[in-house]
């Protein structure tokens, strides 16, 4: 096929896709779950204000959000799911109100009057009380009652009442976790009203605003019909793509590896520009961050087994755990973009040939920006957690409360900024190189594509605002997690490697250049509205939960050939004599392709049809799967971007392979050890749990301070040593470089 072809068949797949993703994103803003202008009970009696819920959502999102347990499934996994725990008590505390009401007690009751009951509650919390006329949700007496029974529970819990100390070190909330009582009761508000979304039915259907979710079938919670059919529509379309790529791989297979290899390295005799030679300064802090996410991602592991300290050190005081999973999360991406931007700066002198004016300034002003942007951000989440800031501060300089974009909204925009700078940085070096007419023109062109993508996508984060409807805000989140990083940030790596071994002479140019458009395709084909998987149960249309399903499923079949690219990558690293010298570089891309199909191949479509995400969303099988595609993906192709770029700074001597080999397998280890002894057993555990009892119950604290969990949890030990030993090593490695320790004999 030629190139021509494939252009238009990406640009066909692109306008499509967005046009759908944008189409029912309009859906989403339709259907919301209404806020109401109050709560009332049924004498009028106002339980909290349209105005309470919106600033408990505010208040919920000061104290770390979803980095605080989860809200609708989508958050962190030492605390429960403030929604599904709610309505598990709701549900147990009104049930005795009910029978109270006829003068008897519920649990005294035999099974066929207890029944009569059960019937009564899921009528009454399933029907939908909201009044469209008067803007007002109704409570009945006995729902009112028990609204402020519970809004007393979980002001003891995030307060300081000493009688909750145990269940709050379980849950590794701090005492004062919330210092104002007013605070307090917005929040409680908000977590009433989230929990009325679950529960209740949308209008003219059986089903409620979040599909059924939480799965909990004391309240008629149980997976609809609609899960089954598309869960089982998405495995066959899967087969069927399967079959398909297989069958247009085997027909239109062209050999890109080069059979008439150069003799020496092509870039061994390339001279690094000084805008080149500044990017080692931007590896340089990489490997500091490396370190500081490692030791954040220590400490977070640590609170699950002991939730208010460290080793006996009263740690929660000072560094709470929403703050040291933030950062945890927070440092990766950071690490990871900027070592990616990295390789970004110094390709483009290095293939066009061209060193613009000031080229060397602007990379030296856009990495002091980005220390700004990061020290500035983690600061602000901390001033937020520690409730330091007022509710608007907090959404500007503090902590935002969504799981991967928790920075504050002035460092999103100051983010933005930056990238818009590396990418004005990017096309200035590329321009000679785009106006030429040669073999490279395509791939330079999609490489200019990816770079426009990841500097404007991210400001699909700025689409909503402090109070923004939370299934708005998760519509637009996930054009950040899903489309930026796991989609361009993708193109982008994809084609910066194709770079790389066509400028070694190690693929033919052609071929390669359109098995890079190919894969393109075939990933934002599925890809782009793959982002709907990660909104099922997020309060949106069954149409969204039918499209995730299907084209989530498209996301898997580019991996099913993962083998072959491994297998290809393989054969680089022998082809000669001189490409040992990108040995490590090329290791990393092999250990990326194991990831790629095991954490988001395997991990990844496991947990995405949605019925089986019905039982396990926000359980340990999603830990799982984002620490083996975020970090044994995206972080090892960064890793092995960085060695290219170093032993184009360093390319006179040979590389320590004694050291630089113990760091790639001590990491690749660590974190198989990691996710299969310990992760992978307690996500089996909770889904068990889930499934039989209740997802309620695979979060409760009653299920995950069991002696097993416990036992699980410490498992995580021996792959976090395996892992962080690779990971220092890799960064005195680096060091190493400068210093002389990492070099031996001349090339």
């Amino acid at each position: 096929m030629t190139p021509k072809k494939l252009w238009i068949g990406l640009a066909i797949v692109m306008i499509a896709s967005f046009a759908v993703l944008i189409f029912y994103g309009t859906e989403i803003y339709r259907k919301v779950p209404p806020i109401p202008d109050q709560i009332v009970s049924a004498d009028g009696t106002v339980i909290a204000t349209g105005q309470d819920i919106k600033d408990g959502q505010n208040v919920w999102q000061s104290i770390g959000g979803q980095t605080v347990g989860s809200i609708w499934g989508h958050g962190a996994y030492i605390a429960p799911d403030w929604t599904a725990d709610y309505l598990h008590r709701e549900a147990v505390l009104l049930l005795d109100e009910l029978a109270k009401k006829e003068g008897k007690t519920y649990k005294e009751l035999p099974d066929d009057e207890q029944a009569k009951y059960q019937v009564l509650l899921k009528k009454e919390l399933r029907t939908n009380t909201f009044n469209k006329n008067k803007n007002e949700i109704v409570f009945s007496p006995e729902r009112a009652k028990v609204q402020k029974q519970l809004s007393q529970y979980y002001s003891r819990l995030f307060m300081n009442d000493p009688s909750m100390s145990e269940l709050r070190d379980q849950y590794a909330i701090p005492k004062n976790t919330i210092k104002d009582r007013g605070r307090m009761a917005r929040m409680n508000a908000f977590f009433a009203w989230s929990t009325w979304v679950c529960i209740t039915e949308r209008p003219g259907d059986d089903v409620t605003y979040t599909n059924n979710w939480p799965h909990d079938e004391a309240v008629g919670n149980v997976p609809p019909p609609s899960l089954h059919l598309w869960s089982g529509f998405s495995v066959l379309l899967l087969l069927a793509c399967v079959g398909l790529l297989v069958f247009y791989h085997a027909r239109n297979k062209e050999e890109e590896i080069n059979e008439a290899l150069p003799l020496e390295d092509p870039l061994r005799n390339m001279k690094p520009t000084p805008s080149m030679k500044a990017t080692l300064k931007y590896i340089w802090v990489v490997a500091l961050l490396i370190l500081v996410q490692m030791l954040a991602g220590v400490i977070t592991a640590h609170y699950g087994v002991e939730g208010s300290g460290f080793y006996g050190i009263p740690l929660d005081q000072f560094l709470p755990q929403s703050v040291s999973r933030s950062w945890h999360v927070q440092l990766a991406i950071f690490w990871i973009a900027t070592s990616w931007l990295a390789t970004g700066l110094y390709i483009a002198p290095a293939v066009s040939g061209y060193e613009p004016k000031y080229q060397k300034l602007g990379v030296n002003v856009l990495f002091g920006a980005l220390l700004i942007v990061v020290l500035g951000s983690l600061t602000g989440q901390w001033l937020g957690v520690m409730q330091k800031l007022g509710l608007v501060d907090n959404f500007l300089w503090g902590h935002q409360g969504y799981e991967y974009v928790e920075l504050g909204r002035i460092w999103q925009i100051l983010l933005l900024i930056g990238l818009i700078l590396w990418l004005i940085l990017m096309v200035r070096a590329l321009l000679p190189a785009l106006r030429r007419k040669d073999g490279d023109r395509h791939l330079l062109l999609l490489f200019t594509l990816s770079s426009v993508a990841i500097a404007m996508f991210y400001g699909a984060g700025l689409m909503y605002g402090r109070q923004t409807h939370m299934a708005i805000a998760e519509y637009w989140r996930w054009w950040v997690v899903h489309l930026w990083v796991e989609g361009f940030f993708e193109v982008f790596a994809t084609v910066v490697a194709a770079f790389l071994f066509t400028r070694l002479g190690l693929l033919r140019l052609k071929s390669a250049t359109n098995a890079v458009l190919f894969s393109t395709i075939i990933f934002l084909g599925g890809g782009i509205l793959g982002t709907f998987h990660h909104l099922y149960f997020s309060a949106t249309p069954t149409a969204v939960l039918a499209l995730g399903a299907t084209f989530s499923a498209l996301e898997i079949v580019p991996l099913v050939l993962i083998g072959y690219e491994a297998y290809q990558n393989y054969q680089l690293s022998k082809s000669t004599k001189w490409i040992q010298a990108y040995k490590w570089p090329i290791y990393c891309f092999i250990a990326m392709c194991f990831w790629n199909f095991l954490g988001a191949g395997i991990f990844g479509f496991a947990i995405n049809p949605p019925i089986a995400l019905y039982y396990i969303q926000g359980l340990n099988t999603t830990a799982v799967h984002g620490h083996a595609a975020l970090f044994g993906v995206y972080g090892i192709l960064g890793i092995g971007l960085m060695m290219f770029v170093l032993r184009g700074l360093y390319p006179d001597r040979q590389w320590n392979d004694k050291l630089i080999g113990w760091a790639f397998w001590l990491t690749n280890i660590g974190l198989l050890v990691m996710v299969t002894i310990s992760l992978l057993p307690i996500g089996i555990m909770q889904s068990v749990a889930s499934i039989k009892e209740g997802y309620w119950y695979a979060r409760s604290a009653e299920f995950m301070q069991t002696d097993i969990m416990h036992f699980l949890r410490w498992m995580r030990v021996p792959g976090d040593i395996l892992l962080a030993a690779g990971e220092f090593l890799l960064v005195v490695f680096i060091i190493g470089l400068k210093f002389g320790w990492s070099l031996k004999e001349k090339r």
